[in-house]
């Protein structure tokens, strides 16, 4: 059973692992049971135990039946939550449909609707914009030095 988590360290036990992920989580009010990773940033997936995903020894050693080739979802949202009654397999596609999309990209622009499938569109224009004006000055940039390099004259 254990043999199914990638990445977990040979020498835990059902029992040892058992009393570390419950060592290292504490719970919120939500009834979620939040796990401590090795990194410190918090609402993100963790890594424990070697480097395993925490939430996949979670459901392996508390809920069983694993299946590697189904996804491990959590249907609260919490990417750190290992409480076994939030955790559930779905497929890969099915996942990514359930997946929660925010209206706002990470610079906090709005973004748009994409007509054809009714989700948000991947990023928002106003990030697109600013990214191309990036790459076009930087394209100028080296188009300029390696005309300086060559000796070509500008008048």
């Amino acid at each position: 059973m254990l043999a199914d988590i990638k990445g977990l360290s040979r020498h835990f036990t059902e029992d040892s692992l058992r009393t570390y992920l419950l060592g290292r989580s504490s719970r919120s009010d939500d009834g979620c049971l939040i796990v401590r990773g090795y990194g410190a940033q918090r609402g993100v997936y963790q890594k424990v135990a070697g480097r395993a995903w925490a939430h996949i020894a979670a459901f392996v050693l508390f809920v069983g039946e694993y299946d590697g080739a189904l996804d491990v979802d959590h249907t609260c949202g919490a990417k750190d939550c290992i409480e076994p009654t939030h955790l559930r397999q779905v497929t890969h596609a099915e996942n990514c449909r359930t997946r929660e999309q925010r209206p706002r990209c990470r610079n906090g622009h709005e973004r748009e609707i994409d007509q054809a499938t009714g989700r948000y569109r991947r990023g928002c224009r106003s990030c697109n914009r600013a990214a191309q004006r990036r790459w076009r000055q930087r394209q100028a940039e080296e188009v300029g030095q390696a005309r300086a390099a060559a000796g070509w004259r500008h008048d």
